[in-house]
Protein backbone atom coordinates (compact mmCIF):
# COMPACT_ATOMS: atom_id res chain seq x y z
CA UNK A 1 0.00 0.00 0.00
CA UNK A 2 2.52 2.34 0.78
CA UNK A 3 4.92 1.58 -2.04
CA UNK A 4 1.63 1.98 -4.56
CA UNK A 5 1.26 5.24 -2.88
CA UNK A 6 5.17 6.20 -3.20
CA UNK A 7 5.18 4.93 -7.19
CA UNK A 8 2.89 7.38 -7.66
CA UNK A 9 4.59 10.17 -6.82
CA UNK A 10 8.20 9.32 -6.96
CA UNK A 11 9.13 7.66 -10.58
CA UNK A 12 8.26 10.64 -12.09
CA UNK A 13 11.44 12.17 -10.57
CA UNK A 14 13.48 8.69 -11.62
CA UNK A 15 12.99 7.52 -7.88
CA UNK A 16 12.67 3.88 -7.28
CA UNK A 17 10.13 3.46 -4.58
CA UNK A 18 11.25 0.38 -3.26
CA UNK A 19 14.95 1.72 -2.49
CA UNK A 20 12.75 4.52 -0.91
CA UNK A 21 11.22 1.97 1.59
CA UNK A 22 14.41 0.99 2.93
CA UNK A 23 15.62 3.53 3.19
CA UNK A 24 12.67 4.51 5.39
CA UNK A 25 14.40 1.93 7.99
CA UNK A 26 16.09 4.76 9.44
CA UNK A 27 13.33 7.11 11.78
CA UNK A 28 15.54 9.98 10.48
CA UNK A 29 15.11 9.00 6.43
CA UNK A 30 11.33 8.01 7.35
CA UNK A 31 10.62 11.56 8.82
CA UNK A 32 12.90 13.19 5.55
CA UNK A 33 10.65 11.55 3.37
CA UNK A 34 7.75 12.26 4.81
CA UNK A 35 7.89 15.85 4.78
CA UNK A 36 9.14 15.71 0.93
CA UNK A 37 5.89 13.75 0.42
CA UNK A 38 3.32 16.08 2.21
CA UNK A 39 5.20 19.04 0.67
CA UNK A 40 4.80 17.46 -2.68
CA UNK A 41 1.16 16.52 -2.02
CA UNK A 42 0.29 20.25 -1.02
CA UNK A 43 2.17 21.34 -4.17
CA UNK A 44 -0.02 19.27 -6.15
CA UNK A 45 -3.01 20.22 -4.25
CA UNK A 46 -1.98 24.32 -4.74
CA UNK A 47 -1.37 23.26 -8.07
CA UNK A 48 -4.67 22.30 -8.84
CA UNK A 49 -6.29 25.27 -7.46
CA UNK A 50 -4.19 27.84 -9.91
CA UNK A 51 -4.97 25.61 -12.56
CA UNK A 52 -8.74 25.81 -11.41
CA UNK A 53 -8.81 29.69 -10.85
CA UNK A 54 -6.37 30.33 -14.30
CA UNK A 55 -9.21 27.89 -16.12
CA UNK A 56 -11.77 30.67 -14.52
CA UNK A 57 -10.00 33.86 -15.57
CA UNK A 58 -9.82 32.55 -19.20
CA UNK A 59 -13.55 31.86 -19.14
CA UNK A 60 -14.03 34.95 -18.43
CA UNK A 61 -11.91 36.25 -21.57
CA UNK A 62 -13.89 34.10 -23.80
CA UNK A 63 -17.04 35.01 -22.33
CA UNK A 64 -16.36 38.94 -22.78
CA UNK A 65 -15.21 38.00 -26.26
CA UNK A 66 -18.48 36.54 -27.26
CA UNK A 67 -20.34 39.24 -26.02
CA UNK A 68 -18.31 42.21 -27.33
CA UNK A 69 -18.35 40.56 -31.11
CA UNK A 70 -22.20 40.48 -30.31
CA UNK A 71 -22.63 43.78 -28.71
CA UNK A 72 -19.69 46.14 -30.58
CA UNK A 73 -21.37 49.21 -28.59
CA UNK A 74 -21.73 48.71 -25.26
CA UNK A 75 -21.55 52.01 -23.06
CA UNK A 76 -18.59 50.41 -21.13
CA UNK A 77 -17.54 53.29 -19.44
CA UNK A 78 -21.28 54.79 -18.52
CA UNK A 79 -22.23 51.61 -16.83
CA UNK A 80 -19.25 51.49 -14.74
CA UNK A 81 -19.36 55.32 -13.92
CA UNK A 82 -23.16 55.08 -12.47
CA UNK A 83 -23.26 55.12 -8.61
CA UNK A 84 -25.52 51.09 -7.28
CA UNK A 85 -29.01 52.87 -6.84
CA UNK A 86 -28.91 54.79 -10.39
CA UNK A 87 -27.96 51.76 -11.96
CA UNK A 88 -30.69 49.34 -10.23
CA UNK A 89 -33.24 51.70 -11.81
CA UNK A 90 -32.01 51.78 -15.48
CA UNK A 91 -31.78 48.10 -14.69
CA UNK A 92 -35.93 47.79 -13.80
CA UNK A 93 -36.95 50.53 -15.92
CA UNK A 94 -35.22 48.81 -19.25
CA UNK A 95 -33.16 51.69 -20.19
CA UNK A 96 -29.91 49.27 -19.66
CA UNK A 97 -29.89 45.59 -20.78
CA UNK A 98 -27.91 43.42 -17.60
CA UNK A 99 -26.11 40.87 -20.12
CA UNK A 100 -24.32 44.80 -20.82
CA UNK A 101 -23.68 45.16 -17.35
CA UNK A 102 -22.65 41.93 -16.15
CA UNK A 103 -20.40 41.68 -19.19
CA UNK A 104 -19.14 45.23 -18.53
CA UNK A 105 -18.23 44.48 -15.18
CA UNK A 106 -16.79 40.88 -15.82
CA UNK A 107 -14.73 42.36 -18.28
CA UNK A 108 -13.92 45.37 -15.99
CA UNK A 109 -12.93 42.51 -12.92
CA UNK A 110 -10.49 40.76 -15.06
CA UNK A 111 -8.80 44.09 -15.88
CA UNK A 112 -8.68 44.88 -11.95
CA UNK A 113 -7.80 41.43 -11.30
CA UNK A 114 -4.53 40.96 -13.88
CA UNK A 115 -3.19 44.42 -11.96
CA UNK A 116 -3.39 43.56 -8.58
CA UNK A 117 -4.76 39.65 -8.38
CA UNK A 118 -7.57 39.98 -6.19
CA UNK A 119 -10.20 37.49 -8.51
CA UNK A 120 -9.86 33.44 -7.29
CA UNK A 121 -12.02 32.50 -9.44
CA UNK A 122 -15.55 33.20 -11.88
CA UNK A 123 -18.82 31.99 -11.13
CA UNK A 124 -19.52 30.33 -14.68
CA UNK A 125 -22.93 29.90 -13.40
CA UNK A 126 -23.59 33.76 -13.85
CA UNK A 127 -24.66 33.78 -17.24
CA UNK A 128 -27.62 30.97 -17.04
CA UNK A 129 -28.62 32.61 -13.76
CA UNK A 130 -28.86 35.95 -15.81
CA UNK A 131 -31.21 34.39 -18.21
CA UNK A 132 -33.50 33.11 -15.08
CA UNK A 133 -33.22 36.17 -13.50
CA UNK A 134 -34.85 37.50 -16.49
CA UNK A 135 -37.68 34.85 -16.72
CA UNK A 136 -38.35 36.61 -12.96
CA UNK A 137 -41.97 38.12 -12.71
CA UNK A 138 -41.08 40.43 -9.84
CA UNK A 139 -37.92 42.59 -10.34
CA UNK A 140 -36.33 42.15 -7.47
CA UNK A 141 -34.48 45.24 -5.76
CA UNK A 142 -31.13 44.03 -6.73
CA UNK A 143 -32.44 42.88 -10.16
CA UNK A 144 -29.47 42.96 -12.59
CA UNK A 145 -26.52 43.69 -10.40
CA UNK A 146 -23.19 41.59 -10.61
CA UNK A 147 -22.15 40.98 -7.02
CA UNK A 148 -18.69 39.49 -5.90
CA UNK A 149 -18.43 37.46 -2.89
CA UNK A 150 -15.75 36.63 -0.58
CA UNK A 151 -14.03 33.29 -1.35
CA UNK A 152 -15.67 31.44 1.65
CA UNK A 153 -18.91 32.05 0.98
CA UNK A 154 -21.00 29.14 -0.83
CA UNK A 155 -21.90 28.74 -4.06
CA UNK A 156 -22.76 25.93 -5.39
CA UNK A 157 -20.04 23.97 -7.72
CA UNK A 158 -17.28 26.01 -6.51
CA UNK A 159 -14.63 25.67 -3.98
CA UNK A 160 -14.50 27.58 -0.43
CA UNK A 161 -10.75 27.54 0.59
CA UNK A 162 -9.89 29.91 3.04
CA UNK A 163 -6.69 30.13 1.55
CA UNK A 164 -6.10 26.80 3.21
CA UNK A 165 -5.00 23.98 1.18
CA UNK A 166 -7.48 21.94 4.10
CA UNK A 167 -10.44 23.22 2.37
CA UNK A 168 -9.23 23.07 -1.38
CA UNK A 169 -11.35 19.38 -2.36
CA UNK A 170 -14.38 20.43 -0.97
CA UNK A 171 -17.09 21.67 -3.81
CA UNK A 172 -20.23 23.34 -2.53
CA UNK A 173 -23.25 21.22 -3.47
CA UNK A 174 -25.37 23.86 -2.78
CA UNK A 175 -25.26 27.98 -2.34
CA UNK A 176 -24.77 29.71 0.50
CA UNK A 177 -28.02 31.12 2.41
CA UNK A 178 -26.83 34.80 1.18
CA UNK A 179 -26.22 33.75 -2.68
CA UNK A 180 -29.65 32.19 -2.53
CA UNK A 181 -31.19 35.45 -1.01
CA UNK A 182 -28.93 37.43 -3.48
CA UNK A 183 -29.97 35.34 -6.35
CA UNK A 184 -33.83 35.93 -5.34
CA UNK A 185 -33.83 39.84 -5.64
CA UNK A 186 -32.21 39.53 -8.89
CA UNK A 187 -28.79 39.69 -8.13
CA UNK A 188 -25.83 37.88 -10.04
CA UNK A 189 -22.63 36.71 -8.24
CA UNK A 190 -20.26 36.78 -10.86
CA UNK A 191 -16.80 36.02 -8.80
CA UNK A 192 -15.22 35.05 -5.82
CA UNK A 193 -12.38 36.89 -4.30
CA UNK A 194 -8.72 36.39 -2.33
CA UNK A 195 -8.23 36.14 1.19
CA UNK A 196 -5.20 36.24 3.35
CA UNK A 197 -4.61 31.94 4.39
CA UNK A 198 -7.24 31.08 7.08
CA UNK A 199 -8.34 34.29 7.26
CA UNK A 200 -6.92 35.32 10.44
CA UNK A 201 -5.37 38.23 9.44
CA UNK A 202 -6.05 41.96 7.98
CA UNK A 203 -3.36 41.56 4.79
CA UNK A 204 -4.13 39.38 1.71
CA UNK A 205 -1.90 36.39 0.73
CA UNK A 206 -2.10 33.19 0.85
CA UNK A 207 0.26 30.60 -0.88
CA UNK A 208 -2.73 28.80 -3.22
CA UNK A 209 -3.40 32.61 -5.16
CA UNK A 210 -0.98 34.76 -4.00
CA UNK A 211 -0.46 38.29 -3.32
CA UNK A 212 -3.37 40.66 -3.41
CA UNK A 213 -2.16 44.37 -3.45
CA UNK A 214 -4.05 47.45 -3.11
CA UNK A 215 -5.49 49.17 -6.39
CA UNK A 216 -4.67 52.37 -4.71
CA UNK A 217 -1.07 51.78 -4.35
CA UNK A 218 0.78 48.34 -5.31
CA UNK A 219 3.59 49.12 -2.26
CA UNK A 220 0.08 48.57 0.11
CA UNK A 221 -1.59 45.92 1.77
CA UNK A 222 -5.94 46.22 0.49
CA UNK A 223 -7.02 44.80 3.98
CA UNK A 224 -8.31 42.16 4.93
CA UNK A 225 -9.60 39.22 5.21
CA UNK A 226 -12.10 40.51 2.82
CA UNK A 227 -9.45 42.10 0.77
CA UNK A 228 -9.78 40.47 -2.29
CA UNK A 229 -13.46 42.14 -1.99
CA UNK A 230 -11.84 45.64 -1.56
CA UNK A 231 -9.08 45.68 -4.04
CA UNK A 232 -11.75 45.16 -6.39
CA UNK A 233 -14.81 47.11 -6.02
CA UNK A 234 -11.62 49.79 -5.60
CA UNK A 235 -10.43 49.16 -8.96
CA UNK A 236 -14.44 49.15 -10.44
CA UNK A 237 -14.28 45.93 -10.87
CA UNK A 238 -17.46 45.28 -8.72
CA UNK A 239 -20.32 47.56 -8.08
CA UNK A 240 -21.35 45.53 -4.88
CA UNK A 241 -18.94 42.59 -2.51
CA UNK A 242 -19.96 40.78 0.52
CA UNK A 243 -17.14 40.28 3.32
CA UNK A 244 -17.25 38.96 6.40
CA UNK A 245 -15.93 40.53 9.54
CA UNK A 246 -14.82 38.78 13.15
CA UNK A 247 -12.36 42.21 13.96
CA UNK A 248 -12.63 44.18 11.19
CA UNK A 249 -12.18 41.92 8.22
CA UNK A 250 -14.60 44.19 6.28
CA UNK A 251 -13.91 47.63 7.60
CA UNK A 252 -10.53 47.34 7.19
CA UNK A 253 -10.41 46.84 3.52
CA UNK A 254 -13.15 49.49 3.10
CA UNK A 255 -10.30 51.53 5.15
CA UNK A 256 -7.66 50.89 3.39
CA UNK A 257 -9.05 50.89 0.05
CA UNK A 258 -11.57 54.19 0.57
CA UNK A 259 -14.59 51.62 0.43
CA UNK A 260 -17.84 52.41 2.68
CA UNK A 261 -18.42 48.75 4.33
CA UNK A 262 -20.92 47.54 7.06
CA UNK A 263 -20.37 44.84 10.09
CA UNK A 264 -24.08 44.37 10.83
CA UNK A 265 -25.02 42.75 14.26
CA UNK A 266 -24.04 39.34 13.89
CA UNK A 267 -26.99 37.18 13.09
CA UNK A 268 -28.83 40.28 11.27
CA UNK A 269 -27.67 38.77 7.57
CA UNK A 270 -27.45 34.37 7.44
CA UNK A 271 -24.09 33.00 8.13
CA UNK A 272 -25.18 29.51 6.85
CA UNK A 273 -23.14 27.60 4.33
CA UNK A 274 -19.44 29.97 4.78
CA UNK A 275 -16.67 28.36 6.14
CA UNK A 276 -14.84 29.19 9.02
CA UNK A 277 -10.95 28.29 10.73
CA UNK A 278 -12.73 28.64 13.71
CA UNK A 279 -15.71 27.43 13.73
CA UNK A 280 -17.59 26.70 16.90
CA UNK A 281 -15.82 29.59 18.52
CA UNK A 282 -18.75 32.09 20.15
CA UNK A 283 -16.59 34.11 22.33
CA UNK A 284 -16.42 36.85 19.52
CA UNK A 285 -19.59 37.38 17.28
CA UNK A 286 -18.52 36.73 12.81
CA UNK A 287 -20.77 38.94 10.83
CA UNK A 288 -21.52 39.19 6.88
CA UNK A 289 -21.72 42.41 5.27
CA UNK A 290 -21.53 44.11 1.96
CA UNK A 291 -19.44 46.55 0.61
CA UNK A 292 -19.81 49.20 -2.29
CA UNK A 293 -18.48 52.86 -3.16
CA UNK A 294 -21.06 54.99 -1.03
CA UNK A 295 -23.28 54.51 1.86
CA UNK A 296 -26.75 53.96 -0.35
CA UNK A 297 -25.53 50.84 -1.86
CA UNK A 298 -24.90 49.52 1.53
CA UNK A 299 -28.79 50.72 2.60
CA UNK A 300 -30.34 49.36 -0.41
CA UNK A 301 -28.31 45.71 -0.08
CA UNK A 302 -29.22 45.63 3.52
CA UNK A 303 -32.97 46.43 2.26
CA UNK A 304 -33.01 43.54 -0.41
CA UNK A 305 -31.50 41.24 1.98
CA UNK A 306 -34.12 41.99 4.73
CA UNK A 307 -36.32 40.03 3.18
CA UNK A 308 -38.96 36.88 3.52
CA UNK A 309 -36.70 34.87 1.32
CA UNK A 310 -34.13 35.50 4.46
CA UNK A 311 -36.26 34.89 7.02
CA UNK A 312 -37.59 31.51 5.42
CA UNK A 313 -34.18 29.99 4.60
CA UNK A 314 -32.51 30.65 7.72
CA UNK A 315 -34.70 30.84 10.83
CA UNK A 316 -32.31 31.96 13.55
CA UNK A 317 -32.30 35.31 11.96
CA UNK A 318 -34.60 37.73 13.31
CA UNK A 319 -37.45 38.66 10.75
CA UNK A 320 -36.71 42.59 11.19
CA UNK A 321 -37.37 43.93 7.89
CA UNK A 322 -35.16 47.02 6.97
CA UNK A 323 -36.79 50.66 8.33
CA UNK A 324 -36.21 52.99 5.83
CA UNK A 325 -37.91 55.63 8.07
CA UNK A 326 -34.80 55.48 10.69
CA UNK A 327 -32.21 55.73 7.92
CA UNK A 328 -34.11 58.81 5.96
CA UNK A 329 -34.82 60.72 9.08
CA UNK A 330 -33.18 64.26 9.40
CA UNK A 331 -33.43 64.78 13.06
CA UNK A 332 -30.52 65.38 14.51
CA UNK A 333 -28.28 63.07 16.24
CA UNK A 334 -27.02 63.02 19.60
CA UNK A 335 -23.57 60.92 18.49
CA UNK A 336 -20.57 60.14 21.13
CA UNK A 337 -17.04 60.64 19.62
CA UNK A 338 -13.50 59.63 20.58
CA UNK A 339 -10.26 59.97 18.99
CA UNK A 340 -8.02 57.36 20.73
CA UNK A 341 -9.07 53.97 21.81
CA UNK A 342 -6.05 53.86 24.56
CA UNK A 343 -4.62 50.67 23.47
CA UNK A 344 -2.80 51.83 20.08
CA UNK A 345 -2.43 55.36 19.78
CA UNK A 346 -4.12 56.82 16.17
CA UNK A 347 -1.87 57.85 13.17
CA UNK A 348 -2.17 61.27 12.93
CA UNK A 349 -4.37 60.72 10.04
CA UNK A 350 -6.41 58.91 12.08
CA UNK A 351 -6.86 61.21 14.69
CA UNK A 352 -7.46 64.26 12.55
CA UNK A 353 -10.19 62.60 10.26
CA UNK A 354 -12.05 61.97 13.37
CA UNK A 355 -11.76 65.78 14.63
CA UNK A 356 -12.51 66.82 10.99
CA UNK A 357 -15.82 65.14 10.56
CA UNK A 358 -16.81 65.76 14.55
CA UNK A 359 -16.81 69.72 13.53
CA UNK A 360 -18.61 69.31 10.09
CA UNK A 361 -21.36 67.35 11.49
CA UNK A 362 -21.57 69.56 14.57
CA UNK A 363 -21.16 72.68 11.92
CA UNK A 364 -24.48 70.49 10.14
CA UNK A 365 -26.41 71.02 13.67
CA UNK A 366 -25.90 67.12 15.16
CA UNK A 367 -24.74 67.25 19.00
CA UNK A 368 -21.17 65.86 19.67
CA UNK A 369 -20.22 64.54 22.80
CA UNK A 370 -17.08 63.47 24.26
CA UNK A 371 -17.49 59.22 25.43
CA UNK A 372 -14.76 57.21 26.78
CA UNK A 373 -15.20 53.59 25.98
CA UNK A 374 -14.45 51.83 29.29
CA UNK A 375 -11.85 49.76 30.20
CA UNK A 376 -10.17 49.20 26.44
CA UNK A 377 -7.14 47.18 27.27
CA UNK A 378 -9.33 45.18 29.50
CA UNK A 379 -11.57 44.56 26.33
CA UNK A 380 -8.81 43.78 23.79
CA UNK A 381 -6.98 41.42 25.74
CA UNK A 382 -8.86 39.36 27.86
CA UNK A 383 -12.57 39.33 25.94
CA UNK A 384 -11.34 39.58 22.31
CA UNK A 385 -7.91 38.17 22.37
CA UNK A 386 -8.60 35.29 24.96
CA UNK A 387 -11.92 34.37 23.43
CA UNK A 388 -11.10 34.09 20.01
CA UNK A 389 -8.72 32.01 20.90
CA UNK A 390 -10.13 30.29 23.76
CA UNK A 391 -8.83 27.06 23.12
CA UNK A 392 -5.22 28.18 22.89
CA UNK A 393 -5.72 28.81 19.05
CA UNK A 394 -5.45 24.80 19.17
CA UNK A 395 -8.27 24.84 16.32
CA UNK A 396 -6.81 27.90 14.03
CA UNK A 397 -2.88 26.12 14.29
CA UNK A 398 -4.89 22.74 13.09
CA UNK A 399 -6.05 24.11 10.14
CA UNK A 400 -2.21 24.58 9.35
CA UNK A 401 -1.62 20.89 9.73
CA UNK A 402 -0.61 19.94 6.08
CA UNK A 403 0.07 23.24 4.79
CA UNK A 404 2.76 25.48 3.85
CA UNK A 405 2.45 28.41 6.36
CA UNK A 406 2.52 31.63 4.00
CA UNK A 407 5.61 34.02 4.83
CA UNK A 408 2.99 37.67 5.97
CA UNK A 409 1.64 35.24 8.29
CA UNK A 410 4.65 32.90 9.58
CA UNK A 411 4.80 35.68 12.81
CA UNK A 412 1.50 35.33 13.72
CA UNK A 413 1.44 31.53 13.54
CA UNK A 414 4.09 30.94 15.11
CA UNK A 415 3.31 33.17 17.99
CA UNK A 416 0.06 31.09 18.40
CA UNK A 417 2.03 27.89 17.96
CA UNK A 418 4.15 28.46 20.88
CA UNK A 419 3.07 25.91 23.86
CA UNK A 420 1.02 27.07 26.37
CA UNK A 421 3.55 26.53 29.19
CA UNK A 422 5.57 28.59 27.06
CA UNK A 423 3.77 31.21 26.55
CA UNK A 424 2.66 32.03 30.01
CA UNK A 425 6.49 31.97 30.63
CA UNK A 426 6.97 34.24 28.05
CA UNK A 427 4.12 36.30 29.23
CA UNK A 428 6.01 36.52 32.65
CA UNK A 429 9.60 37.83 31.89
CA UNK A 430 8.13 40.23 29.18
CA UNK A 431 5.44 41.85 31.57
CA UNK A 432 7.93 44.12 33.63
CA UNK A 433 9.49 45.73 29.85
CA UNK A 434 6.46 45.28 27.26
CA UNK A 435 3.35 44.97 29.49
CA UNK A 436 1.07 44.95 26.39
CA UNK A 437 3.12 42.19 24.48
CA UNK A 438 2.96 40.04 27.68
CA UNK A 439 -0.81 40.44 28.52
CA UNK A 440 -1.52 39.33 24.84
CA UNK A 441 0.94 36.41 24.96
CA UNK A 442 -0.96 35.28 28.57
CA UNK A 443 -4.19 36.07 26.86
CA UNK A 444 -3.52 33.60 23.89
CA UNK A 445 -3.55 31.02 26.57
CA UNK A 446 -7.00 30.44 26.52
CA UNK A 447 -9.40 29.96 28.77
CA UNK A 448 -8.22 26.28 29.64
CA UNK A 449 -11.67 24.73 30.72
CA UNK A 450 -15.42 24.44 29.73
CA UNK A 451 -16.22 26.41 33.20
CA UNK A 452 -13.82 29.38 32.74
CA UNK A 453 -15.29 29.73 28.88
CA UNK A 454 -18.84 30.27 30.78
CA UNK A 455 -17.17 32.56 32.73
CA UNK A 456 -15.71 34.41 30.10
CA UNK A 457 -18.97 34.79 28.30
CA UNK A 458 -20.71 35.81 31.51
CA UNK A 459 -17.53 38.66 31.61
CA UNK A 460 -18.73 39.43 27.77
CA UNK A 461 -22.22 40.32 29.01
CA UNK A 462 -21.23 42.18 32.05
CA UNK A 463 -18.74 44.62 29.88
CA UNK A 464 -21.64 44.93 27.34
CA UNK A 465 -23.64 46.28 30.20
CA UNK A 466 -21.38 48.30 31.79
CA UNK A 467 -20.44 50.21 28.43
CA UNK A 468 -24.31 50.51 27.74
CA UNK A 469 -24.91 52.29 31.08
CA UNK A 470 -22.22 54.62 29.48
CA UNK A 471 -24.06 55.30 25.94
CA UNK A 472 -27.66 55.20 27.67
CA UNK A 473 -25.81 58.00 30.95
CA UNK A 474 -24.85 59.79 27.76
CA UNK A 475 -28.12 59.43 25.63
CA UNK A 476 -26.25 58.56 22.49
CA UNK A 477 -27.94 57.90 19.34
CA UNK A 478 -24.78 56.69 17.81
CA UNK A 479 -20.67 57.05 18.25
CA UNK A 480 -18.39 58.49 15.84
CA UNK A 481 -14.53 57.03 16.15
CA UNK A 482 -11.47 55.73 14.45
CA UNK A 483 -10.64 52.84 12.71
CA UNK A 484 -7.46 51.62 11.39
CA UNK A 485 -5.33 53.09 8.52
CA UNK A 486 -4.47 54.45 6.27
CA UNK A 487 -3.55 51.32 4.37
CA UNK A 488 -0.08 49.32 5.88
CA UNK A 489 3.07 48.58 3.73
CA UNK A 490 2.93 44.66 2.98
CA UNK A 491 3.42 42.80 5.80
CA UNK A 492 2.90 44.23 8.56
CA UNK A 493 -1.03 43.13 9.21
CA UNK A 494 0.44 39.75 9.97
CA UNK A 495 3.11 41.43 12.77
CA UNK A 496 0.41 43.62 14.36
CA UNK A 497 -3.15 41.38 14.68
CA UNK A 498 -3.48 43.16 17.96
CA UNK A 499 -3.67 46.58 16.26
CA UNK A 500 -7.44 45.80 15.65
CA UNK A 501 -8.52 47.12 18.54
CA UNK A 502 -10.26 50.03 17.16
CA UNK A 503 -12.52 47.69 15.31
CA UNK A 504 -12.82 44.32 17.35
CA UNK A 505 -14.32 46.07 20.41
CA UNK A 506 -17.70 46.24 18.39
CA UNK A 507 -17.07 42.84 17.61
CA UNK A 508 -17.01 41.73 21.31
CA UNK A 509 -20.14 44.31 21.93
CA UNK A 510 -22.09 42.59 18.75
CA UNK A 511 -23.11 46.11 17.32
CA UNK A 512 -23.19 47.15 13.95
CA UNK A 513 -20.48 49.34 12.56
CA UNK A 514 -19.76 51.18 9.35
CA UNK A 515 -16.50 52.66 7.80
CA UNK A 516 -16.37 56.08 5.93
CA UNK A 517 -13.58 57.16 3.85
CA UNK A 518 -13.32 61.30 4.53
CA UNK A 519 -9.87 62.73 3.45
CA UNK A 520 -6.78 61.62 2.12
CA UNK A 521 -3.11 61.72 4.20
CA UNK A 522 -1.26 64.73 3.68
CA UNK A 523 2.25 65.42 3.70
CA UNK A 524 2.03 67.34 7.39
CA UNK A 525 0.21 63.69 8.23
CA UNK A 526 3.55 62.28 7.30
CA UNK A 527 5.74 64.93 9.22
CA UNK A 528 4.05 64.13 12.08
CA UNK A 529 4.01 60.36 11.49
CA UNK A 530 7.78 61.19 12.17
CA UNK A 531 7.38 61.80 15.86
CA UNK A 532 4.49 58.73 16.80
CA UNK A 533 5.89 57.43 19.49
CA UNK A 534 3.00 55.45 20.38
CA UNK A 535 0.92 54.73 24.00
CA UNK A 536 3.28 52.03 24.79
CA UNK A 537 6.59 52.96 22.89
CA UNK A 538 7.63 49.24 22.81
CA UNK A 539 7.96 47.13 19.12
CA UNK A 540 4.26 47.09 18.42
CA UNK A 541 4.10 50.71 18.25
CA UNK A 542 7.38 50.77 16.08
CA UNK A 543 6.19 48.69 13.62
CA UNK A 544 2.67 50.64 13.56
CA UNK A 545 4.68 53.59 12.27
CA UNK A 546 6.58 51.66 10.05
CA UNK A 547 3.26 50.44 8.68
CA UNK A 548 1.78 53.47 7.92
CA UNK A 549 4.74 55.41 6.24
CA UNK A 550 4.63 56.48 2.53
CA UNK A 551 0.46 57.07 2.43
CA UNK A 552 0.32 60.46 1.02
CA UNK A 553 -2.51 60.86 -0.88
CA UNK A 554 -4.29 57.42 0.06
CA UNK A 555 -7.91 57.38 1.68
CA UNK A 556 -8.40 58.02 5.78
CA UNK A 557 -12.09 56.66 7.07
CA UNK A 558 -13.91 56.89 10.16
CA UNK A 559 -16.20 54.14 12.42
CA UNK A 560 -19.67 54.96 12.67
CA UNK A 561 -21.48 52.85 15.51
CA UNK A 562 -25.10 51.98 16.98
CA UNK A 563 -26.85 49.46 19.07
CA UNK A 564 -27.31 45.62 18.43
CA UNK A 565 -30.08 45.31 15.90
CA UNK A 566 -29.75 48.96 14.73
CA UNK A 567 -28.03 49.02 11.47
CA UNK A 568 -30.13 51.32 10.09
CA UNK A 569 -29.02 53.94 12.59
CA UNK A 570 -25.41 52.98 12.57
CA UNK A 571 -25.75 53.42 7.74
CA UNK A 572 -28.04 56.96 8.96
CA UNK A 573 -25.03 58.21 10.73
CA UNK A 574 -22.57 57.06 7.93
CA UNK A 575 -24.58 58.83 5.38
CA UNK A 576 -24.49 62.24 7.37
CA UNK A 577 -20.73 61.69 7.28
CA UNK A 578 -20.29 61.03 3.94
CA UNK A 579 -23.21 64.41 3.40
CA UNK A 580 -20.83 66.38 5.61
CA UNK A 581 -17.97 65.65 4.14
CA UNK A 582 -19.04 65.51 0.26
CA UNK A 583 -20.29 69.92 1.25
CA UNK A 584 -16.87 70.25 2.08
CA UNK A 585 -15.15 69.18 -0.82
CA UNK A 586 -17.59 71.20 -3.10
CA UNK A 587 -17.53 74.24 -0.97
Amino acid sequence: MIQEKLGEILPKDGINPPVVLALACSSAAAIVIWKWMTHKGIQRKMDEARQWRDDSLEQMEKVIWKFKQKNPEVQSEFILSLPLVELAEKLKEESLSPESVLFTYISRALQVTREVNCVTDFIHGCEQQLQEVKKQKEKGLLYGIPVSIKDHIGCKGHISTGGLVQFLNKVEEDDSVIVKVLKKQGAIPFVKTNVPQSMINYDCSNLIFGQTVNPLNHKKSPGGSSGGEGALIAGGGSILGFGTDVAGSIRLPSSFCGLCGLKPTGGRLSFVGLESPIAGMKSVTTAIGPMAKDVDSLALCMKALLCDELFHLDHSVPPMPFKEEVYTSTKPLRIGYYEDDGYFQPSPSMRRAVQETKNLLQAAGHTLIAFVPPRLNYVVDELFTRGLFSDGAATLVDKFKGDIVDPNLKSQVNCYSIPILLKRILAFVLKPVYPRIARDLNALCGVGSAQNLWKHHMAIEIYGQEFLAEWRKLKLDVVLCPVLGPAFNEGYPGKLFAATSYTNLYNVLNFPAGVVPVTTVTRADEEELKHYRGHYRDPWDKRLKEAVEGAVGLPVAVQCVALSWQEEMCLRLMKEVEIVVHRRTTA
